[in-house]
């Protein structure tokens, strides 16, 4: 397994994959850092082309992203991670609405769960979901990076206070 580490606005960025393509990326100044186990190799070569695609969405300047992805989860999480891939940039959905498009319109909690263990932060874009009255939820990179990508996503947001936030409708 190979990873690197990449520095930006957001914060350290770990990018774990191997030749399937890439597991992970998580944020790891967010609630949930990732252990880089010893037995994986640093190899910031292999990522360079996900690194410059990373760089050029947090410029504003890629919307949709070309990546080779693999997570590990179960079916059901890999439907919902497959189908927040489909949610177009600068828009916002809820849970509901992604339980309607894994055609399992009783499973927006099971969604919502599976949204919160996404491993490929940004890419697989689960900061788009939000709930169904437009509060933001916990995101494993933390609130404030939910935050900061739905603003550079030209989503605009409200401070609730107390650390809650909601998206203003358009």
């Amino acid at each position: 397994m190979y990873y690197d580490l990449m520095r930006t606005k957001l914060g350290t960025i770990l990018l774990v994959g191997d030749n399937e393509g890439l597991k992970v990326l998580n944020i790891q100044d967010g609630e949930r850092k990732y252990p880089i186990p010893s037995d994986w190799e640093q190899n910031e070569a292999f990522f360079k082309d996900v690194e410059e695609q990373i760089g050029h969405y947090l410029e504003g300047d890629l919307k949709d992203f070309d990546v080779k992805l693999a997570p590990v989860g179960t079916d059901f999480q890999r439907k919902v991670w497959d189908a927040l891939t489909m949610i177009p940039y600068g828009t916002t959905v809820s849970y509901g609405y992604v339980a309607e498009m894994i055609s399992n319109p009783k499973a927006s909690r099971a969604v919502g769960h599976a949204n919160s263990l996404n491993p490929i932060q940004v890419i697989v874009p689960c900061h788009r979901v939000v709930s169904s009255s437009g509060k933001l939820a916990g995101y494993a990179g933390g609130l404030d990076v939910m935050v900061e990508l739905l603003k550079l996503e030209g989503i605009k947001t409200r401070d609730r206070g107390n650390g809650k936030y909601s998206i203003i409708p358009e």
